[in-house]
């Protein structure tokens, strides 16, 4: 069992000895770390959007701390789970800063787009949880190894293009607004989407192999760690869209 979300590794919970009679992992438990995370984004999305309305020339520094204390914080939990009770919040609270401000950055230029936003990655949520709780979505091996793959190939286009930003060159048609791009940004939303798919698996079967509760908090950032990446694909997609 795996996960495309490179926080939900099968080896973080497979070589426990779950004999014991300690507290272990509960789907409810995460889903209540889960709300506690999304709203401690919350708080500090509109803390970050808020200094945009206010002091545009200011938020730059917001987002340098967002998404890199983020991006340093994922990693410390990613290789460490045991501290995810503690800089989980933490991470939460970051990538509140970078999201309201970079999604302020949007409203600005198209009205009303992340409310859009917010109410797809809800509707994408929702739909994908009914649907694989139904069974009508069956995570076979297979289905895992598609989308593992995709998201690998989608993380190495992004590396690319972020290089080639200091190199002076482009991916052909990733960011522009063009019928190709915006089908790229289609499919990156289905690959980033069918992820949930894989996290809601990887929970469940945690929590079937009462792992210690902590994973509990472990769980739900891997989660948050999806939803950040669709919110931020859907806000592309929609600006691509919106600015033809």
């Amino acid at each position: 069992m795996r996960s495309g979300n490179p926080s939900l590794k099968k080896d973080a919970f497979e070589n426990f000895d779950n004999s014991g009679s300690g507290e272990t992992m509960t789907i409810g438990g995460t889903v209540n770390k889960t709300l506690i995370l999304i709203l401690l984004v919350l708080i500090t999305f509109v803390y970050s959007w808020n200094q945009f309305a206010t002091s545009p020339e200011n938020v730059l520094p917001l987002i340098l701390i967002g998404a890199i204390g983020g991006l340093l914080i994922a990693l410390i939990t990613i290789f460490v789970p045991k501290a995810s009770p503690f800089i989980a919040p933490l991470y939460a609270l970051l990538e509140g800063l970078f999201l309201g401000a970079v999604s302020a950055q949007y409203e600005a230029q198209y009205g009303g787009i992340v409310f859009q936003a917010i109410l797809l990655t809800i509707a994408v949520l929702v739909s994908l949880l009914l649907a694989y709780k139904s069974g009508l979505i069956k995570v076979t091996q297979n289905f895992r190894l598609g989308v593992v793959a995709a998201t690998g190939a989608i993380f190495l286009v992004y590396v690319i293009s972020f290089i080639g930003r200091f190199l002076g060159f482009s991916v052909p048609f990733l960011h522009e607004a063009s019928p190709i791009g915006i089908a790229i940004s289609i499919v990156i939303v289905i690959i980033a989407a069918l992820n949930l798919v894989l996290d809601f698996d990887y929970i469940e079967h945690a929590s079937a192999n009462r792992v210690p509760k902590y994973f509990e908090w472990y769980g739900a950032f891997g989660l948050l760690v999806t939803l950040v990446w669709l919110y931020l694909e859907i806000l592309r997609l929609l600006s691509k869209i919106r600015s033809r």
